[in-house]
């Protein structure tokens, strides 16, 4: 496993795990009920500071946290690589690759997960997959990433 920086041009094929629209309500209340508290400690200019700052930056954490992006990629070289955030893997590489939903998905992140595993896990998501790791030099046994289109992906890194 290989970790640098994503690409800087959007690679065909790659998704982003977004966070759903129903988590920005809540977050900017929060941030907003946050500033109120602080607003009313202080008179004058200070009373509205914090809504100049706490509102921008709950919306600029919401962005960063929905950045993240996975799927299949060809770097420079032409190798394809699976890429999970700041992480790719080449296709070369994969052994073993199931889909987890549900349950299973529940055990394969719980009592199930080796700790040397790499997890790239997204609570809003509902499915993953799991991908086998049969480099050699490489010490981590598999990957865990989440994925709304887990079909769609396994054929990427199929190569169909």
């Amino acid at each position: 496993m290989t970790r640098a920086p994503a690409p800087s041009a959007s690679p065909a094929g790659l998704e982003r795990l977004r966070l759903p629209w129903w988590a920005w309500p809540p977050s900017l209340l929060v941030a907003g009920l946050l500033a109120a508290e602080v607003h009313m400690g202080f008179p004058g200019v200070r009373s509205w500071l914090p809504y100049v700052v706490l509102l921008p930056l709950a919306v600029l954490i919401l962005s960063r946290i929905g950045r993240t992006r996975v799927g299949v990629a060809t770097d420079a070289d032409g190798e394809r690589e699976v890429w999970a955030g700041p992480a790719h893997l080449p296709t070369r590489f994969v052994g073993r690759a199931d889909v987890v939903r549900g349950e299973s998905k529940q055990r394969a992140l719980g009592p199930q997960l080796d700790p040397a595993a790499f997890v790239l896990h997204r609570p809003w998501v509902p499915s993953a997959v799991r991908l086998e790791v049969v480099d050699p030099d490489d010490p981590t046994p598999y990957w865990v990433i989440s994925t709304r289109h887990p079909e769609r992906l396994l054929a990427q890194i199929r190569g169909a």
